[in-house]
């Protein structure tokens, strides 16, 4: 390393204690997907210490801060970091007031995201950065509570239930041309992506009759058998997904009656279908729609079928050598470098930026457990904050010094599926629609 990157560790380590305040202060305080108000705020508070110029607000809680008044040099890189936390009541860091926690390790991207900011914001670093830096906390990352999404989106405050895909849409990633983004893995420290899954979200409303479920039950059409076919006959679809196509179908029943002497007349599904291409969702997607369809009609009850645009598939990325050695260096020892071949069952809106721009990914350990499950938590905080700090902050450097020569390489080198935020907003559109039949 040299003299500025010691320098950028140095600058970390004597602002430990305040990152990790930071850290432990978000972890109990978990929030869910755009809203993420408290989140946002303690973001915004400390950021303010070392950018220029902030934004916020963005897709309703985005906060997106700057390091310079001015853009400096032609590169523009983002820091991103994740605002919000799962519904997981029974961890044993979740939030009372709204029962979330952050199993999923959103609260360790801040973390790093802030103590980089605190150590390029130093004036001697910030001379050395030949280009714009933005840190950039992001919301709604994790794909729940859609009937809530569909609610913003009817109020016209969103279009899109993914937090980057709706900061794609209104122009917030149209100054950036690089990011680095992290994740947090029970195995430890690695750079580079593979692929993952893309989806579409479904909210599917099975319409019944009310009736008296003991005195007069031919009077009604339940609802929920309907429901309950239409679960039956996806699967039994299953068998028709092939495996390389990676599909996931894994709806939950938000409604099925209202009182236990009532025939059910509305029972509410949500899903997420996913699969490893566009191709694969878009048949699962189908298969979906005519399970229920027909569990509708077997019943004789009615239907509405919507379907949002979720996210794009991951895209496999390499985390460039120069990069790769650094962070070696930081971690003290040798890290896995992703293989591109290597798939994951999961999705993230990270996918959706990828296909506009690179995003160079590294993960971070210091946890246990299982992410998305109450048994998850951090076991050392050096590796999942400080580290990941010091991974943030030296890859900008790295990036962005001697001209940002090899930030330019990377935007150079990468060839982006969508040419313009105008095509992906086309494309997304596209899986906006809605079925019924009463």
């Amino acid at each position: 390393m040299d003299a500025v990157e010691k320098k950028i560790v140095e600058i970390i380590e004597e602002n430990r204690e305040t990152i990790l305040e930071f850290a432990e202060d978000i972890y109990n305080h978990g929030e869910l997907g755009y809203k993420e108000f408290r989140t946002s705020e303690k973001f915004r508070e400390i950021i303010g210490r070392c950018s220029e110029r902030i934004q916020d607000k963005l897709a309703i809680t985005g906060v997106k801060a700057y390091l310079n008044q001015e853009k400096r040099g032609n590169f523009s890189l983002a820091l991103l970091g994740e605002l919000d936390a799962l519904r997981i009541p029974g961890h044993a860091h979740s939030n009372p007031e709204t029962q979330a926690a952050h199993c999923c390790g959103h609260h360790a991207q801040l973390a790093g995201v802030v103590g980089a900011a605190l150590a390029l914001g130093r004036q001697e670093i910030a001379d050395k950065l030949d280009g714009q830096v933005v840190f950039f906390a992001v919301p709604a990352e994790e794909y729940g509570e859609v009937e809530f999404k569909n609610t913003l989106i009817e109020q016209g405050k969103i279009q899109y239930g993914g937090g980057k895909c709706e900061l794609l849409r209104i122009g917030a990633f149209d100054d950036v041309d690089a990011c680095l983004a992290h994740h947090t893995s029970a195995g430890g420290t690695d750079v580079g992506c593979g692929s993952n899954n893309g989806f579409v979200s479904k909210v599917i409303r099975i319409f019944g009759k009310a009736a008296h479920a003991a005195a007069k039950p031919e009077q009604g059409v339940n609802a929920l058998s309907a429901a309950s076919l239409g679960l039956q006959a996806l699967a039994l679809n299953r068998e028709t997904f092939r495996d390389e196509d990676s599909v996931r179908v894994h709806p939950i029943m938000t409604k099925g009656g209202s009182l236990v002497n009532v025939v059910p007349d509305e029972a509410v599904i949500e899903t997420l279908v996913r699969g490893k291409t566009l191709e694969a969702f878009a048949d699962a997607a189908e298969k979906t729609d005519r399970s229920f369809k027909a569990g509708a009609y077997a019943l004789g009850a009615g239907y509405r079928i919507e379907t949002m645009p979720g996210y794009l598939p991951q895209l496999p990325q390499c985390f460039p050598p120069e990069l790769a050695d650094a962070v070696e260096e930081l971690a003290g020892k040798p890290v896995r470098k992703v293989p591109l071949a290597e798939h994951s069952g999961g999705s993230t809106d990270v996918g959706d930026v990828q296909h506009l721009m690179p995003v160079l990914t590294f993960r971070t350990g210091g946890v246990k457990g299982n992410l998305h499950q109450s048994d998850f938590d951090v076991i050392d905080e050096d590796e999942a904050y400080i580290l990941t700090a010091k991974i943030f902050a030296v890859s900008t450097y790295r990036l962005l010094k001697d001209g940002a020569k090899a930030a330019k390489k990377l935007k150079e080198e990468y060839r982006p599926r969508f040419r313009s935020k105008e095509e992906y907003v086309e494309f997304m559109n596209q899986f906006n629609k809605v079925e019924e039949e009463r």
